[in-house]
């Protein structure tokens, strides 16, 4: 395992244990609003400050990019990291929820750690050499006919003002698979995505830190990830498509001849 994934593998663990020693007492936790239908809990803080310390024990000369305490410049290797992605789940104990960790080196993402502390998943993929899903190599499924997709995405909840141009989305990709998933957390959607437990996701508005180590993870097993004008502006425009190759391309060629 390279040293970058193996520093991310123990940040992503502790972080979990974390979540994990908190689900017992959810009621108890201080939770704050940031945003409209967007909460950021003691846990959160907590498990970030863990993962940026392990971090920083190893390679303090990194930039880091967290989603609670923002970004600390550093070199050309930078951190993105969502220690809680699925903290609304989290918080009313519905069992979707998992730490996010990427390393991006100038413009190219390198590493990536998807952990589910729940079911004990974590998800790692390192730049040219393939995801695993544990011990075990992983891929994109197979599924080439859409209307065989099992599609996964989430609503634009940060961005209510996008909600019909979503609702559309929804309608066309729906008519057109066998079905949608709205699980709430987006790093797990993608990392399903990596494993073939969805053939497909698209979702508006994400932050950087939602989606890159799932980003790397598809790439690395076969897949493709693009923005919605099928370009890799992705993590700048917060507009996301995903998939094996012939999903990921049938479902952008709805997207985009919707806004033509």
């Amino acid at each position: 395992m390279h040293p970058f994934l193996n520093t991310a593998v123990r940040a992503a663990r502790q972080a979990g244990n974390l979540i994990l020693r908190y689900q017992t007492h959810v009621d108890r936790l201080m939770v704050t609003e940031k945003g409209r239908n967007d909460f950021v809990s003691q846990v959160d803080q907590e498990a970030e400050h863990e993962i940026v310390r392990v971090i920083r024990a190893a390679y303090p000369e990194h930039a880091i990019h967290a989603e609670e305490s923002g970004h600390h410049r550093g070199d050309d290797y930078e951190w993105i990291i969502d220690p809680l992605d699925g903290t609304t789940n989290f918080l009313h104990g519905h069992p979707q929820f998992a730490v996010s960790i990427a390393l991006r080196h100038k413009s190219q993402l390198d590493q990536a750690v998807v952990f589910d502390p729940l079911r004990d998943e974590l998800f790692t993929a390192s730049r040219g050499g393939g995801a695993h899903l544990n011990d075990r190599r992983i891929r994109v499924s197979k599924v080439s006919r859409t209307r065989d997709a099992l599609l996964g995405t989430g609503f634009p909840f940060k961005s209510l003002d996008r909600l019909e141009e979503w609702i559309e989305d929804f309608r066309l990709l729906l008519m057109r698979s066998s079905g949608v998933r709205r699980a709430g957390s987006a790093a797990l959607d993608l990392a399903y995505v990596a494993c073939g437990r969805l053939d497909g996701f698209w979702e508006l508005g994400l932050s950087p830190w939602d989606m890159a180590a799932g980003c790397l993870l598809i790439q690395e097993a076969g897949g493709m990830v693009s923005d919605l004008a099928g370009g890799r502006d992705y993590l700048k425009s917060g507009d996301i498509v995903a998939g094996n190759p012939e999903i990921h391309t049938a479902m952008l060629e709805v997207l985009q001849a919707r806004r033509s």
